[in-house]
């Protein structure tokens, strides 16, 4: 793909993505919700802001997600939310120019809980925790919110 006068190859995207990138899936609490718990995966890559502009190609070449910038480790992250956009665009490419490493893994799951999150899979009582259990498999040193084991009980405790 061309951007701005250089090429970007898919090659080099699932290799930027296998050193800079996370696939991962959030879960907050949501009183509003039937089950509480709402669930959230998401594709991002995070730079320097040096590398701002690669960000920037990156963007353009998923035409999809956006791109901001983070306090929290003061770099920029192109990040993509939404589940059709993710299912639809991001999933193929990494099917198509896989991931050789250790995200190969996590992106196994992913594609699994997003496709599971596309039926409102999430949305059903017995599934959740299956959806859960498998995130908690991904990204295994990475920070999370809340521990399975809480979202779990919180599921254990409703009425529905």
């Amino acid at each position: 793909m061309e951007v701005n006068g250089s090429y970007l190859s898919p090659y080099f995207v699932t290799g930027l993505v296998e050193g800079e990138g996370c696939f991962s899936v959030s879960f907050s609490y949501r009183k509003k919700l039937k089950l509480g718990i709402e669930t959230r995966p998401s594709f991002s890559i995070s730079l320097n802001r040096r590398d701002l502009n690669l960000l920037k190609k990156i963007y353009e070449f998923f035409k999809r997600g956006s791109i901001r910038f983070s306090k929290s480790d003061n770099n920029y992250k192109y990040e993509v939310r939404s589940v059709s956009d993710l299912i639809e665009k991001i999933i193929p490419h990494f099917q198509k120019f896989p991931l050789q490493g250790g995200k190969a893994n996590d992106f196994r799951i992913f594609t699994e809980i997003c496709k599971d999150v596309r039926s409102n899979l999430h949305r059903n009582r017995k599934h959740l925790p299956i959806i859960i259990e498998k995130a908690y498999q991904m990204n295994p040193s990475g920070k999370r919110r809340y521990e399975a084991k809480d979202l779990l009980r919180i599921l254990d405790e409703l009425k529905v």
